[in-house]
């Protein structure tokens, strides 16, 4: 085959699928470079109603809810991604109690409330610490040490409120001064991050901090650029065919092609290996390529935010205080651990606990009995660790675990809990909202003041986009291979567009 005719087959490769996916290169490339920066999109929202209608409230699913806080009486505050609600007349009516936080959606996405012996009331949030003014009648934010403002847990021990974000453990009395607890390394801690991680901050650049997010967004600023200059040169020469036909000067269009291809040329060999980095990473993120990686660890990087001195960066979820054992327990990325509660022993892993998704653990209570729930995207389930019983909580049947490989998901997708003070019990799923669990009360509707004050923030539309998950409505579970489709289709354009510039270009 002679170079001319090698070259005749990679500009087809590169042309047709090159136009074809252009589209989906902007939703890659501005969803990317927009989700690296979330508190700097967090005040901007986006009406659900202009969305497909799976993104539309109903019956307090899509998150909208993590659990409810009992003030006393009939009074309890109904939080989550919805911000939070007050009702005084168990669940009928509700009244907006989001004065004080930031505006946007993203600004009041709750993952806990607490109540304090004498009144307090704090809540934890994506971004940060707030304390309930009765005199303001608004929430104020606290400053806690550290730069990690998402707080994913707040208990009470005594006098001292815990709070937690997702790397560090802080304690209070006054909510004035905190104290950063060292949470010790679990037994056998060798350093090793998990693989998914690694490739997940790698693809975003969060690897080596805001800098290296600013190195990914120039990335995909390029493959943007690339893909529009591309776009253009396949569009000129039928414009410069239609200026003949019509006897114009075409001379300066044909220096704005040959511009416009020089550019395309440039940025392609500078930027490709880059490109064909970002493009296999982000495949490995998302199914199927994520299976066969999901429980493999490996050595962190030396000099970047995995090779932190602290082993549970980025992998605290929940935490609970035993006061019958004396012990803290916490789930994590990495499973469920125990500490006595000064914290000097290693942290110990438990033996015979529930699945817990890797979406994280959204339930993590005790019982009066002395055994836990622990409810996830996986299930809800009762554990007793030193018993060694596990019960799926829902059907009240023993657990027993799949052998054959499946979705990080059950059809229970588990998303918050609460009991009320007559012992009614609820769940919330994802999917179906608020469910009871063993009786026959119902919870309260969700009213469309509550529905049209929850918009969905930018960052999560940009989510939704760069997953795939938007197409859901219109390719059904095929939407999973959006992902690894578009990687591929993306490496043929970038791999013969170097070697046809290669071939053809590089001398010029």
């Amino acid at each position: 085959m002679t170079k001319t005719q090698i070259l005749k087959k990679l500009r087809k490769f590169h042309k047709w699928p090159g136009i074809v996916i252009t589209l989906f290169v902007f939703l890659f490339s501005v969803s990317g470079i927009l989700m690296n920066h979330r508190s700097g999109i967090s005040a901007i929202d986006i009406n659900r109603s202009l969305l497909p209608a799976e993104y539309s409230y109903q019956n307090w699913n899509k998150g909208a809810v993590k659990s409810v806080c009992q003030l006393g009486g009939d009074s309890a505050l109904v939080y989550g991604n919805l911000g939070i609600w007050l009702s005084t007349d168990q669940f009928r009516t509700f009244q907006d109690w989001n004065a004080g936080f930031p505006s946007g959606i993203d600004n009041r996405k709750i993952s806990k409330i607490i109540k304090t012996p004498d009144g307090k009331l704090f809540a934890g949030t994506y971004f940060g610490l707030f304390q309930y003014s009765q005199r303001q009648h608004g929430w104020q934010k606290i400053q806690v040490p550290g730069s990690e403002e998402r707080i994913t847990d707040l208990i009470l021990k005594k006098d001292e409120l815990i709070v937690q974000t997702r790397s560090y453990l802080l304690r209070t009395t006054d909510s004035k001064s905190f104290q950063t607890i060292t949470i010790p390394a679990p037994d056998g801690y060798d350093g090793k991050a998990s693989l998914f991680k690694t490739i997940w901050v790698l693809h975003s650049g969060e690897i080596w901090g805001d800098l290296g997010k600013l190195v990914v967004d120039l990335f995909g600023l390029a493959i943007l650029i690339i893909s529009l200059t591309g776009l253009m040169h396949f569009v000129f020469p039928g414009w410069l065919k239609r200026r003949r036909e019509r006897q114009s000067n075409n001379a300066k269009l044909v220096t704005v092609r040959n511009f416009n291809l020089r550019w395309h040329n440039r940025l392609g060999w500078i930027f490709i290996p880059f490109l064909i980095f970002v493009t296999i990473t982000g495949m490995f993120l998302r199914p199927p390529l994520l299976i066969p990686i999901a429980n493999s660890v490996v050595s962190t990087i030396p000099g970047t935010v995995l090779s932190s001195p602290n082993p549970w960066y980025d992998k605290l979820r929940r935490i609970l205080y035993d006061d019958q054992q004396h012990i803290f327990m916490f789930s994590t990325y990495d499973g469920i651990f125990y500490t006595d509660e000064n914290f000097r022993e290693p942290m110990h892993r438990l033996i015979n606990e529930p699945p817990v998704s890797v979406m994280g653990c959204n339930v993590f209570e005790k019982k009066s009995d002395g055994s836990f729930l622990v409810g996830s995207f996986t299930g809800l389930f009762l554990w007793n660790p030193f018993a060694g019983q596990l019960t799926d909580y829902i059907s009240g049947s023993p657990f027993e675990a799949t052998q054959v490989m499946g979705p990080p998901i059950s059809k229970d997708m588990i998303d918050g809990y609460f009991s009320d003070q007559s012992g009614n019990e609820f769940y919330f799923d994802y999917n179906h909202g608020v469910l009871p669990i063993r009786n026959n009360v119902n919870f309260g509707v969700m009213s469309p003041e509550i529905i049209r004050k929850s918009p969905i923030s930018l960052w999560n539309l940009c989510l939704e986009v760069h997953t795939g998950r938007i197409f859901e409505s219109i390719l059904g579970m095929l939407y999973i291979l959006y992902v690894p489709l578009a990687g591929i289709c993306i490496l043929i354009v970038l791999i013969s567009g170097f070697f046809i510039w290669r071939m053809g270009y590089r001398k010029k």
